[in-house]
């Protein structure tokens, strides 16, 4: 889709001076400074966020005591998987790979953005409890819509925001696939806060070495579990919002489509997880721990495949834009696969 055009524009001469006619452009003092002034805001509006978010953080640190050598230990364990699948994401990257400052600031406000999920979830659950929707059958029920409307939205919300804020807008994140690089990275940032939470919580209080050491372990392994997942929704959200830079005409609805497909994979599998264990459990006889890692293996990794096959999709593309090209060089039309 063209930009569109006022009629005066379009039919008037290219030396023909159309300045607050029909086109506009910084000349005026009163110009520059509405320009400068919405500039100015933007970037206040985003620095706010990560003040925001570093408040959280810093109020998570101080209160869950995240700060513990113990837990740091635990929670480094606990992001292995995740920190693998997203670097293996970012060097099976077809174009040129992404810069490790971009990567890096991308983890970290996934980090700092995840207090954002976690206050609204919070007060969402502490509302469920208040009015008395959070037992029993009726309060399974509420939980499963809990996860739908406000777990999966919200937390894949937030960790696209740590892709839009900041490594959207750089240079450098010049090709669709980009957007599945950041997103897997702002899940990995997302993943160890939410782990050092789950961690800190589990072991608080225990001075046992012995028992520490067990409680801490068997968290960490099944945080371990739950870490790719992460890592592969927000890759799914990223990977449309790289689609919707470069087909700026449908952004919206390209990314509401990334963000909805992340959030119903997310929630799915937080509502399937009790349900596979109890039943692993109850009918079965199989330890919860290893009914766990069997469901995380077969949900988690058939959405991994999923992503892999759309990445593989993107992959074969690129190297027939390539190879289409005169004497084997990229074609100069498709501007979105050029690295």
């Amino acid at each position: 889709m063209t930009q569109p055009r006022d009629p005066v524009e379009a039919r008037a001469d290219d030396d023909t001076d159309l300045y607050e006619v029909s086109t506009w452009e910084v000349r005026s003092v009163l110009d520059h400074i509405v320009a400068s002034a919405y500039s100015l805001a933007i970037s206040g509006a985003r620095l706010f966020l990560v003040l925001l978010g570093l408040v959280l953080l810093v109020a998570q640190v101080v209160l869950g005591a995240l700060y513990d050598e113990v837990v740091l230990v635990f929670t480094l364990l606990s992001v292995v998987p995740a920190l693998l699948l997203a670097a293996y994401l970012w060097y099976a990257d077809v174009t040129t790979n992404e810069p490790l400052y971009l990567i890096a600031a991308t983890f970290v406000l996934g980090i700092l953005f995840a207090g954002f999920a976690g206050v609204v979830n919070s007060l969402v659950t502490s509302g469920l409890e208040s009015v008395g929707l959070a037992a029993g059958i009726v309060g399974f029920i509420v939980q499963v819509v809990f996860f739908f409307v406000v777990v999966g939205p919200v937390e894949e919300a937030v960790k696209l925001l740590a892709v839009r804020l900041y490594a959207f807008r750089s240079r450098r994140f010049d090709a669709v696939i980009d957007g599945a690089v950041y997103g897997a990275v702002a899940g990995l940032g997302f993943a160890t806060i939410e782990n050092a939470i789950y961690i800190s919580g589990q072991i608080e209080g225990i001075s046992d070495p012995l028992n520490l050491a067990a409680t801490g372990g068997a968290i960490a392994v099944v945080r371990a579990l739950a870490g790719p997942g992460h890592v592969i929704y927000s890759a799914f959200a990223g990977y449309y919002l790289g689609l919707a830079k470069f087909n700026p005409d449908r952004a919206g609805p390209i990314v509401v489509k990334g963000l909805l497909i992340a959030a119903l994979i997310h929630a799915v599998y937080n509502s399937l997880s009790g349900v596979v264990l109890f039943l692993a459990s109850e009918f079965l006889g199989v330890p919860w721990i290893l009914a766990f890692f069997g469901f995380v293996i077969v949900y988690v990794g058939l959405f991994g495949l999923i992503l892999l096959r759309k990445l593989g999709r993107y992959r074969r593309a690129y190297n027939a834009a390539h190879d289409d090209g005169p004497d084997g060089g990229p074609t100069a039309d498709l501007t979105e696969f050029d690295g």
